[in-house]
């Protein structure tokens, strides 16, 4: 079953030579998913900087460094990904592996929400860091990456599973793509901290950037490239058809973007694809916002708790109160234990 990925088409423009001031020719900015398209090369995807909103979403629970990053990268992913959907649902991605940061969970509700947080292993990453030892692949350790798509109530869920065993998330992100759609895509993730400037003085900021592009044929006999590359190969190797250069000199063109072009917000998304794509001409589609956006409430947990026994709810109680946090956006909710005794 391939996962039912598509496009939002909304106001279209062609990215020009002409280089106006940002704002002054609709440009997305932060924060905003850019839909694009290169049709002489059959080459279709989306591309998108994370400023305010992943900033927030990050020092809300004030990870260690190693830990943001990771998460940061998560949640680039899954707004590409989510804000492709075409439907009312969610795009869940999480990670569980042995690793020091064992779990991410970045969790898309169209069409413009998403929350997300990390578990880790406080003591173990404390030595990892204290080693010099804080790549990806240490701080995952094996286990798996899975990618849910949920349609809601009635709907059969989608989920892609992915095998993470000395992988980063974003070749983890190749090899779903290559294994379970077995479309050709390749994608570029960035995160940073900057020193941005302000009222109060300057202070460090999280940024994030990433583009994700597919080779999406029109022409039928190149809708499936039917010779990929095996499992075991290099997601990115070369596809052994003469009518397909497009395909690799859109990978050429993708490694030639510097991670820093990803997240500089005076670049911006549509001067980043005019600089890959403008000896071909790339259409770009209006930006889709995405929002740092819990989807808990009181009432929600109350639902939960309701369902609790007696001894549940009386193991629950704490000081005189249940207290129950949101592990994505930290707030907290108190009731009276009376409340559901008495049911």
């Amino acid at each position: 079953m391939a996962a039912p990925w598509s496009f939002v088409m909304l106001e279209t423009y062609q990215v020009t030579e002409h280089h106006p001031k940002l704002g002054e020719f609709g440009y997305a900015g932060d924060d905003h998913v850019v839909p694009f398209e290169v049709g002489p090369l059959d080459v279709r995807g989306r591309t998108v900087q994370l400023g305010p909103m992943l900033d927030a979403i990050l020092g809300r629970h004030d990870y260690p460094e190693p830990v943001a990053r990771l998460l940061a990268e998560a949640c680039v992913l899954t707004v590409l990904l989510g804000t492709s959907l075409k439907f009312e649902g969610k795009f869940i991605l999480q990670t569980r592996t042995d690793g020091p940061v064992d779990m991410l969970v970045a969790d898309f509700s169209t069409p413009s929400a998403l929350r997300a947080y990390a578990r880790f292993d406080a003591d173990r990453l404390e030595a990892l860091v204290a080693a010099g030892e804080t790549s990806q692949q240490t701080l995952l350790g094996s286990g798996v990456l899975a990618l849910t798509i949920d349609q809601g109530a009635h709907t059969q869920r989608y989920q892609g599973i992915v095998q993470l065993d000395g992988e980063t998330l974003e070749d983890a992100a190749r090899t779903y793509f290559r294994q379970s759609e077995q479309i050709p895509t390749d994608l570029r993730l960035s995160v940073a901290k900057l020193l941005t400037p302000g009222p109060g003085g300057a202070r460090e900021q999280w940024r994030a950037g990433g583009i994700l592009a597919q080779f999406l044929p029109q022409s039928p006999e190149r809708m499936r490239v039917p010779d990929l590359p095996g499992g075991d190969g290099d997601p990115r190797e070369e596809i052994h058809d003469p009518a397909d250069n497009s395909w690799q000199e859109l990978l050429a063109l993708l490694g030639t973007i510097e991670p820093t072009e990803l997240i500089d917000p005076t670049i911006g998304a549509e001067r980043l694809l005019y600089r890959l794509f403008h000896e071909h001409g790339v259409r770009v589609f209006g930006g889709v916002p995405v929002a740092d956006q819990c989807s808990c409430s009181r009432d929600k947990i109350r639902g939960i708790l309701e369902g609790f026994s007696a001894q549940e709810i009386k193991d629950s109680t704490e000081d005189g109160g249940i207290h129950v946090a949101c592990e994505f956006c930290s707030t907290q909710y108190d009731f009276d234990p009376a409340e559901f005794t008495a049911q």
